[in-house]
């Protein structure tokens, strides 16, 4: 069985800066336990997950983003 790569799609779309604020696009990152997504789950570059884990902590400290699953 042959797997897809995973690329980042941050990185295919030309994306430098990740807003906190655009919680459509973070949500997929944050699954149901509230924990961020890993790296080689999300198939997100070492750049962007630093980005994106600091734009859902971010949103987190604003309350658009849940800290647990309750």
């Amino acid at each position: 069985m042959v797997r897809r790569r995973k690329y980042c799609k941050f990185c295919a779309d030309k994306i430098d800066y990740i807003d906190y604020k655009d919680v459509k696009t973070l949500s997929p990152y944050v699954p149901e336990g509230a924990k961020l997504l890993p790296r080689r789950i999300s198939g997100v570059c070492s750049t962007h997950q630093r980005k994106l884990s600091r734009a859902i902590k971010r949103a987190r400290q604003l309350a658009l983003l849940p800290y647990t699953a309750g």
